[in-house]
């Protein structure tokens, strides 16, 4: 006959089984000899899972203001309307060399004062003079489009 399983809070990261502060459910051969000995767990008694709800709910928290941050940053883009990056044009209205993210990055902040990571910037392909759209990611959930003008220096 199986005895049920135990409920532990791991108090160290634990491969295949979870991460510092979840709840897991083990035998409680593998919790008595290998977990509780080593200080990788605790028993979850109430005031432990208490803790564990009251991180969760805190957790939840900042995530939610986080994404408030992201609709935020995209609205006072989205108020600014284009932008305009000069560059040196040759025959057809073609650009000597690119527009590259360190660029759109550098131009938002000099117009706004807001710090944006260049590796969450998407540059189409610009060869020649034109408006285009880059698309900025502030959160996984929240991406803003804006317009570039790119113009002969």
């Amino acid at each position: 006959m199986a005895k049920s399983n135990v409920q532990l809070m791991l108090t160290k990261d634990v491969s295949k089984l979870g991460k510092l502060g979840e709840l897991v459910a083990v035998a409680p051969g593998y919790a008595q000899n290998y977990l509780l000995p080593k200080g990788m767990a605790i028993r979850a008694t109430r005031g432990v899972l208490l803790e564990v709800e009251r991180r969760k709910e805190k957790e939840r928290q900042r995530l939610i203001a986080v994404r408030q941050e992201a609709e935020s940053q995209k609205v006072a883009l989205s108020t600014i309307g284009g932008f305009v990056i000069k560059k040196q044009v040759g025959e057809n209205n073609a650009i000597f060399g690119t527009v590259t993210d360190r660029e759109i990055a550098q131009m938002i902040t000099a117009k706004t004062m807001m710090e944006i990571d260049r590796r969450e910037i998407t540059v189409p392909e610009i060869k020649e003079t034109g408006t285009y759209e880059v698309l900025i990611k502030f959160h996984a959930e929240v991406t803003a489009t804006i317009k570039v003008q790119v113009v002969p220096e």
